[in-house]
C-alpha cells in the first residue's frame, strides 16, 4: 500500500509531462512551417494585370546593395546573403521578381544611385522627410532601436540632450541627421563617410558618441567604446525602400510582404540575429515549463535521485561541448566575414607581425597567410624594400600614438604604383588593453571604375 501511494503521484505527473510533450511535438517544426509557408504564401500572393504586365516589362530590379553584416553582405564566393537576401529571395520565389545587386560603399553613395534613377530599391535605409521625398516605403518588416555608442569609462549617454555643446559623429546622410540639426542646434554634428569611421572618432576621442543601430552596435568587439542608452521614442524600422514613380514595384513588395509567414520571419530573425539581440524575459508559458519540470524532480527525488543525478552530468558535458561548438561558429564567422570583405584586410600585434589576413589581402601581395603569418612586413618579400620599411615604420609608430589614420595616398608595390585609401586603426581587450592594429586599404581607381 505504502508502495502504491507514493507512485501513483510519480506515475500521474510522468503522464503530465508526457502529454505535454505530445503537445509540444504535435506542433509544427521549423522547417515544416518553412515549407508550409511557403506554400500558403504564394498562393496568397494575388497580382492585378497591371502588376503582372510590370514583372513582364521589367526582368531586374536593381538594388543597392551596402556590406552591413547580418543584414546584407558578401560571401566567401561574392554572393550576396544575410537577412534581407534571403528575405528577397522568397520574395522572388513568391513573385516573379528577378533582384540583382549593384554594391554601393556608403549611406549617401546609395542614396544618391536612387535619387538619379541608376537603382529601384534599397532594403537597408530607414525613413525620414528627407527621403520620403524621393523614395517610397513598404511595409515595416521588423526593426531595431537606436543606441548611443560612446567611449569606455565616460558617463553613458541617455538622451540627445546630454550631447548639448559635445560632439556627435555620424556617416553622411543619417537617418537622423536632420531631426538632430533640427531640434537639437547645440549638439555639434561631425559627419564622415562610414559607422567604422563614426566608431574611430569616438575611440579616438575626437567625437563624444555615434549613433548605430542596436543590431550593428552589438556585432562589432567593443574594445574601448561602450554601447549607452537606446534613443527615447525613435524606432529603427525596417523597410523596402523603392524609388518613387513605381508604384506597382511598391504594390507588388507590399502584397508579398502582407502574405509573408509570421513564423517564417520569425524563424529568419532567430537565424541571423541569434545570440545578439538583447534577450527576453521568460514568457508564462516557460515560466509554466519551469515550474513543472521542478515539480516533477521533487515529486521523484527520492526514487529517482541515481537517474537525475546522471542526467545532470550528461547535461554537463553536452553544455561544454555546445559551448565548444558555439565558439569555434563564431570564429568561423569571423574568418568568413573578414574572407568576404572585397578590399584587403590585415590583423597586426604589438610588434607588427601579421596575425591575420582577408583572401584580398593575400590576392593583392600575390602570396598565401601561412607564408606571412607571425613575421612582420620587412621581414616577407611581398613588397619593395623600401615600402615595406615605410609601412613597418609607420605601424610601429602608430602603435605608440594609439591614434587612427584614415587617408589617401601612394604607394609602391611589386607591380607598379597605386593610389589607395589606407586605414589603420588600434583594437584593444575589453579591458581596455593595445592589443595591436587593425588595417587595409582600397584601391581608389578600381573602385572609381565599379562606380
Amino acid at each position: 500500500m505504502l508502495f502504491t501511494s507514493v507512485f501513483k503521484p510519480v506515475v500521474r505527473w510522468l503522464f503530465l509531462l508526457v502529454i505535454l510533450g505530445v503537445a509540444q511535438w504535435g506542433g509544427a517544426s521549423p522547417a515544416s512551417v518553412h515549407e508550409r509557408g511557403k506554400s500558403v504564401a504564394r498562393s496568397m500572393v494575388v497580382l492585378d494585370e497591371q502588376e503582372l504586365q510590370w514583372i513582364a516589362s521589367h526582368p531586374r530590379v536593381v538594388v543597392t546593395a551596402l556590406e552591413y553584416p547580418l543584414y546584407q553582405f558578401k560571401d566567401e564566393t561574392g554572393q550576396w546573403t544575410g537577412l534581407n537576401s534571403d528575405l528577397l529571395k522568397r520574395i522572388s520565389d513568391m513573385t516573379g521578381l528577378q533582384f540583382v545587386y549593384e554594391e554601393s560603399f556608403s549611406v549617401d553613395q546609395m542614396l544618391a544611385r536612387l535619387e538619379s534613377g541608376a537603382a529601384d530599391l534599397s532594403t537597408l535605409l530607414s525613413m525620414n522627410d528627407e527621403r520620403r521625398t524621393f523614395l517610397d516605403f513598404s511595409h515595416a518588416f521588423g526593426g531595431a532601436g537606436w543606441v548611443f555608442v560612446g567611449l569606455a569609462g565616460a558617463p553613458p549617454v541617455q538622451s540627445l540632450e546630454d550631447l548639448a555643446k559635445r560632439v556627435l559623429v555620424l556617416p553622411t546622410r543619417h537617418a537622423l541627421e536632420a531631426l538632430i540639426r533640427r531640434d537639437y542646434p547645440s549638439i555639434e554634428l561631425r559627419s564622415v563617410k562610414t559607422y567604422a569611421e563614426a566608431r574611430a572618432w569616438v575611440e579616438s576621442g575626437e567625437a563624444y558618441a555615434t549613433i548605430e543601430s542596436e543590431i550593428g552596435a552589438r556585432l562589432f568587439p567593443s574594445g574601448r567604446l561602450q554601447i549607452g542608452a537606446a534613443v527615447p521614442d525613435i524606432w529603427d524600422a525596417d523597410y523596402l525602400a523603392v524609388r518613387k514613380g513605381q508604384p506597382q514595384l511598391l504594390s507588388i513588395l507590399n502584397k508579398a510582404l502582407e502574405a509573408f509567414p509570421a513564423q517564417e520571419l520569425r524563424d529568419l530573425r532567430r537565424k541571423w540575429f541569434r545570440g545578439v539581440t538583447t534577450p527576453q524575459a521568460p514568457g508564462v508559458r516557460q515560466q509554466l515549463d519551469q515550474w513543472v519540470f521542478w515539480g516533477m524532480f521533487v515529486v521523484g527525488l527520492f526514487g529517482l535521485l541515481s537517474l537525475l543525478w546522471n542526467r545532470r552530468l550528461a547535461v554537463v558535458v553536452r553544455q561544454r561541448v555546445e559551448a565548444q561548438r558555439s565558439l569555434s561558429d563564431q570564429l568561423a564567422f569571423q574568418h568568413a566575414l573578414m574572407d568576404a570583405m572585397p578590399d584587403p584586410m590585415f590583423v597586426r600585434d604589438l610588434q607588427g607581425r601579421l596575425i591575420m589576413c582577408n583572401k584580398s589581402y593575400e590576392d593583392a601581395l600575390s602570396t598565401r597567410f601561412d607564408r606571412m603569418q607571425g613575421r612582420q612586413l620587412i621581414e616577407v618579400d611581398v613588397m619593395p624594400r623600401q615600402t615595406a620599411e615605410l609601412l613597418h615604420a609607420e605601424f610601429l609608430a602608430q602603435l605608440s600614438t594609439r591614434k587612427t589614420r584614415f587617408f589617401e595616398r601612394q604607394l609602391v608595390f611589386k607591380d607598379g604604383v597605386r593610389d589607395i585609401y589606407q586605414w589603420t586603426v588600434p583594437f584593444y581587450t575589453a579591458d581596455g588593453e593595445l592589443r595591436g592594429l587593425l588595417g587595409g586599404w582600397a584601391d581608389i581607381a578600381r573602385r572609381t571604375r565599379q562606380t
